[in-house]
Formats: structure tokens, sequence, C-alpha cells
């Protein structure tokens, strides 16, 4: 979680509803100025809710609007309180605070072409990247995955944006399928990357058919905005180095509630595995990654651990606490 420090003090400067349930937030600075500091496409905030729950979302203005950050949040039936936070307590005129825009989805900048994939609320760091991509003079495609055409939100931005001609949409209502093999091939370039953003199942299929189509995984990109985890497993021994504590994680229990037991804080925002806040260094041991944060490589180099949700393979776990 941010410190006081790292945050920064903003005024809700515009709410309106869209879509299905879709809250669209304009954030600007509280004390007036005429700027933020800049974000690049693909970037996230943590906004700290007045309940006290920190939460991520993803910057879908456009990077050179530094007057104002952009928000849109999808109220979810099965929300742990931070979206249904959003629309009870952010009105037009609110005050909060948000940490710096930090970015673990960033664009390649040696693409020579680029399909953008948005499944539902997924669009919303999709419009950041085609704003920058536009302002760039880059090639790229964007598509709309929904339901329905009333579900989206966005939809009179996109219309009114300069990438208009660009943007292509997909309501499943209607029968319109998102052919990815198509696109790739369509793009005709081996330089092609495919970034995509949406429910996890939705997500799999598209990197999936892009795969197939014959893109490498270093072309194929995504964000989770949030994932199942799972906390099975045997139990084990947690040995906190710095501390000289140790304790036992129960199966079941997470390594943040175990610390928490001993005097042994961790910072923890999504409680997913997704935002990359609870990171640990691990000094020795086997890790169990439950996490969708870490890629693949970085999980196989066994030094790093979300402690929100992952375990220990080994009986013993030691890390730089």
């Amino acid at each position: 979680m941010a410190t006081a420090e790292e945050t920064l003090q903003v005024v809700v400067r515009k709410r309106r509803l869209q879509g299905n349930d879709v809250v669209v937030l304009d954030l600007a600075a509280a004390d007036g100025a005429p700027s933020l500091p800049r974000f690049e496409a693909g970037a996230h905030i943590d906004v700290h809710l007045p309940s006290g729950l920190v939460r991520q979302y993803s910057l879908c203005g456009d990077p050179a609007a530094r007057d104002h950050y952009r928000l849109g949040v999808l109220r979810d039936p099965q929300s742990r309180g931070g979206s249904q936070a959003v629309f009870d307590a952010l009105h037009e005129g609110c005050m909060l605070r948000i940490s710096r825009p930090r970015n673990h989805f960033p664009l390649d900048g040696e693409a020579s072409h680029t399909i953008l994939v948005g499944g539902g609320i997924g669009i919303t760091p999709m419009i950041a990247m085609a704003h920058a991509l536009h302002a760039a003079g880059r090639s790229f495609e964007l598509h709309y995955r929904a339901r329905a055409r009333d579900a989206c939100a966005f939809t009179e931005e996109l219309a009114a944006s300069p990438f208009a001609a660009r943007v292509h949409y997909h309501f499943s209502a209607a029968g319109q399928r998102l052919d990815i093999a198509a696109r790739v091939a369509a793009s005709g370039s081996a330089g092609t990357h495919l970034y995509v953003c949406g429910p996890g199942g939705f997500m799999d299929a598209v990197l999936e058919a892009a795969q197939q189509a014959g893109l490498a995984r270093a072309q194929l990109h995504r964000e989770y905005f949030n994932a199942d985890i799972d906390t099975s497993g045997s139990g084990f021994e947690l040995v906190a180095a710095a501390s000289g504590k140790s304790v036992r994680v129960a199966e079941g229990q997470t390594i943040v509630s175990a610390l928490a037991a001993i005097g042994i804080r961790i910072d923890v925002s999504c409680e997913e595995g997704v935002c990359g806040t609870c990171v640990c260094t691990v000094l020795e041991g086997e890790c169990d990654h439950r996490d969708v944060y870490l890629t693949d490589e970085e999980k196989a180099d066994n030094d790093q651990l979300m402690a929100c949700c992952s375990r220990a393979k080994s009986s013993r776990l030691v890390l730089d606490l």
C-alpha cells in the first residue's frame, strides 16, 4: 500500500454513469494545479477509498490530457467492497488520495502493428493505448467485445475520437464473433503485438487463438483486473529472516495473515495476486505461486513471492522480512 508521502490528493471533478453499471470518473488535482503527473498508456493508480480499502484501476483517458485522470469502474455483483464503495462514496466534489501512476502493462515501442482487445470493462486500458498509438502515428486496431451496445461504456467518446475508424465492436447478443486468428493474419507482419484485458476466460481464449495464429508469447500481453485465488494446500513453516521470527502457515491461511499473527505487517492491496503490492524476497525454499502478477520466468527464478495468495511447496520457506 502506498504511504502518505507517495500519494496525491485529488477531487472527483466529474462523474457519470454509462452502459450497465459503469461509473466514469474524472479526477483532478485537489489544490487546483493545472496538471497531474504524466502517465504512460497501460498505467494504473491505487485508489484509497473512504472505507479504507485500496483498489487498482486503469487510467483510460488520453495520456496527453494532463489536467485529469479518467477511470471507468464496473459495479461488480461479486465485489469484495471496492467497486461498490466507488459507486456509493465517490461523487463530484469528493476528495480522496491516489498513488502516482504505475505501469505493469506498457506498450512495446518496436511493434509494427498492435491489436488491442478489451472485453467488457477491460476496454479501459485499451483506450489510453489507442490514444498513445494514434498520437505516435503507429499502426493499430481496437476491438471492443461486449454483450450488447447498451452494456458498453465509452461508446460516445470512442465515436468522437480521432481513431474512430479503427474501433471495431463485437456484440455476443448479436452473434458478432471476434476472430483473433483472422486479425493476426490480416496484420501481415511478424512484428505484430496483441494486448488483451477482460475476464480471465475471455483473455485465455484470445491468447490461445493468437498463439495458434503464429504470435509468440513475447508478442502477447495481458492485464488482469481480478483473479480467483486458492490458498489450499499443506501447511508449512515460514521464517522471517530479518526479524528472527517464524510461524506455521496453516492450510487455507495466507502468508499475510500468518505474519500478522506474529506482529509482521505486509502491505496488501488487491489481495488476489494481481497488483504486486505484497511482493516478498525469497531466501530459501520452493515457492508455490498462485498469483497472476509474476511472469513464468520470474516464477521459475524462485526469488520472489506474492504473500497475499502464494504458498510453499517445501516444508520450510524463508523470506527476507
